[in-house]
């Protein structure tokens, strides 16, 4: 019997293996997420930023407000809603800058750390991710700076105000302050308290978001599914644990930090130039109680804020991811 021919069937075409994003293409959605995830941020802890920010620079002597939820209340009615977000727009414009060096300086630091000295990756270990932050903190610190400086500095007018009648404000915006600011320090106007920032920074970072990574990674192992398929109330847990740890580390730091950048714009009139010098003047005011003004606001807006801000990021960063 003649046997039967079945005609070839081709082979599947081969898929080429997807290349790795380039670094360009990593930066610029690590910025992207960086970004969303920072507008988030800023909208929902702005008011409570305005009311930690205004209870630590407030006099020592005659205070005008009795607490934070005095505070609040003064500012509603002096000002209305929008004295809660007094120098939002410092923030919101520098969230591109800031935030794109912040989660791109990150994921940077997580690919160096997780790369071989020949070239091939392996896991990150959990101080792995603390160093990724330190790095990151450090490096976030000179975008983080000057948008703090000009926020610190319109949202302390109404405290100066209040406290001396014959105060005049000398700028109203943003804008009015960069230019006053740098017809008398130039271009390092905007870096005053950087060495604050810097010293807050570093450490805050490595524990912020170190123990955002940990905590996404012992999830995943209990829930067994990728950290990318946790589902949003523990990606926001874990962002609002490593808001809070952040906060709880560096309070002080950032106390003196707030005292640096809202002194005087001229250099020869500020009480605070330096960090050794702002500690001590700051002990004198009130002791121990001095460096914890303004930490129950702070506290408020570490888990809603950074839960927020973590989740966006987390989640736009997947989804940028598999595209």
């Amino acid at each position: 019997m003649q046997e039967i021919q079945m005609p070839a069937v081709p082979a599947p075409p081969t898929l080429a293996a997807p290349q790795p994003a380039s670094g360009f293409v990593r930066f610029a959605k690590d910025s992207f997420a960086g970004t969303v995830g920072g507008i988030a941020v800023t909208m929902v802890g702005h008011p409570f930023d305005t009311v930690k920010v205004r209870l630590q620079t407030q006099p020592s002597v005659n205070p005008i407000y009795n607490g934070a939820i005095d505070c609040v209340k003064k500012t509603l009615q002096w000002e209305g809603v929008p004295g809660l977000y007094k120098g939002v727009t410092s923030p919101l414009a520098g969230q591109m800058f800031f935030r794109a060096t912040l989660f791109s300086a990150f994921g940077a630091s997580k690919r160096w750390l997780g790369t071989n000295a020949d070239g091939t990756t392996r896991d990150l270990t959990t101080a792995d991710y603390y160093k990724a932050g330190f790095i990151t903190g450090a490096a976030a610190a000179f975008t983080e700076a000057p948008i703090d400086f000009y926020k610190s500095q319109i949202q302390v007018q109404m405290v100066r105000a209040k406290a001396d009648p014959t105060y005049k404000a000398p700028y109203t915006s943003v804008g009015e302050c960069i230019k006053a600011t740098v017809r008398y320090s130039g271009f390092k106007a905007p870096f005053q308290g950087l060495s604050a920032t810097l010293l807050r920074n570093a450490p805050a970072n490595a524990i912020y978001l170190g123990s955002f990574e940990v905590l996404k990674q012992q999830a995943s192992k209990y829930y067994g599914c990728a950290p990318k398929d946790l589902s949003a109330p523990v990606v926001m847990a874990a962002g609002g644990t490593g808001g809070i740890l952040y906060w709880l580390a560096i309070f002080p730091v950032d106390v003196i930090k707030s005292a640096m950048m809202t002194d005087s714009i001229d250099p020869a009139q500020r009480k605070y130039p330096t960090i050794p010098s702002t500690a001590k003047a700051l002990w004198a005011e009130g002791g121990l109680s001095r460096f914890y003004r303004g930490f129950s606001p702070c506290i408020m807006r570490a888990a809603p804020a950074n839960a927020v801000m973590l989740f966006t990021v987390d989640r736009v960063s997947h989804l940028l991811s598999d595209h």
